[in-house]
């Protein structure tokens, strides 16, 4: 099919896509405007915020492109899911300490608006503390929980704390792009076996959503080979059916299961 159909024919088998091309720059307007028009009443929408607030100023003196980055994707109206801070490692070199990172996002928190649903992602293991999570609770953040090859196992997480932060989680099931690129490049069928991963998130998952929280969840290409086979697979071991769009369940404790746009972080 042409290109310009794909939004509309996935939205026929899948209940919510995360958009990663906002990371590189805010969309245009009308941009924004085809995403609702092409997709069906209760079909969400999460996007990535912009990398230039997020890794080139660090959440400082970022007001106007973050502004401009919320009027613009607020034009998705029913459709708009959480947007997505993703954070890079970040060494000593940008911040000295989790501690003056955290400093930082408080910050930056106090200027989120309230009437949206944002999420975060660190990829320093070492920054996850009590402290951080309780940050996160207070503004009713999602502390992104993700199936990443350095990053603590959702079993580790659970044990140490509690990383649900908000009335709704966040999952990315991202694995290892370095390592699974060395088996292939082609992406249309599952190369690494994700069983027994997807298992231990199916517990955690039916944990979350027996707390009556909505949960959003993504997989992307690199996870296992082939995003929408993951999503299957998931869907598989946790009872859901996986042929068609399934009817949206009720709202507090809809599970969102979707194949992340190919990754290119």
């Amino acid at each position: 099919m042409k290109s310009a159909d794909y939004l509309s024919y996935y939205a026929t088998k899948f209940q919510a896509v995360e958009i990663d091309s906002t990371f590189y720059a805010t969309p245009a307007a009308a941009t924004v405007t085809r995403w609702r028009n092409k997709t069906p009443e209760g079909f969400i929408i999460a996007a990535k915020v912009p990398q230039i607030i997020t890794h080139e100023k660090c959440l400082m003196e970022c007001d106007e492109e973050f502004a401009q980055f919320i009027e613009v994707i607020g034009l998705l109206g029913d459709r708009l899911g959480p947007l997505l801070l993703q954070f890079p490692y970040f060494n000593s070199e940008v911040f000295q300490s989790g501690v003056q990172f955290l400093s930082r996002l408080k910050a930056f928190f106090k200027k989120l608006p309230k009437d949206k649903k944002f999420a975060i992602e660190i990829r320093n293991k070492w920054w996850i503390k009590p402290q951080f999570l309780d940050v996160l609770r207070e503004h009713n953040v999602a502390f992104v929980l993700q199936d990443q090859s350095w990053m603590p196992r959702p079993g580790e997480l659970f044990e140490k704390y509690d990383p649900v932060t908000a009335n709704f989680a966040y999952i990315r099931w991202l694995g290892d792009r370095k390592g699974i690129e060395t088996l292939t490049k082609v992406w249309d069928k599952t190369v690494i076996d994700r069983s027994s991963e997807m298992q231990e998130w199916v517990k955690y998952c039916r944990q979350i959503q027996r707390r009556g929280v909505t949960i959003y969840a993504f997989a992307n290409n690199h996870y296992a080979g082939h995003g929408p086979g993951t999503v299957a697979l998931f869907k598989q071991l946790y009872g859901l059916p996986d042929s068609e769009r399934a009817p949206l369940p009720p709202r507090q404790t809809d599970l969102f299961a979707a194949q992340k746009e190919e990754n290119a972080e």
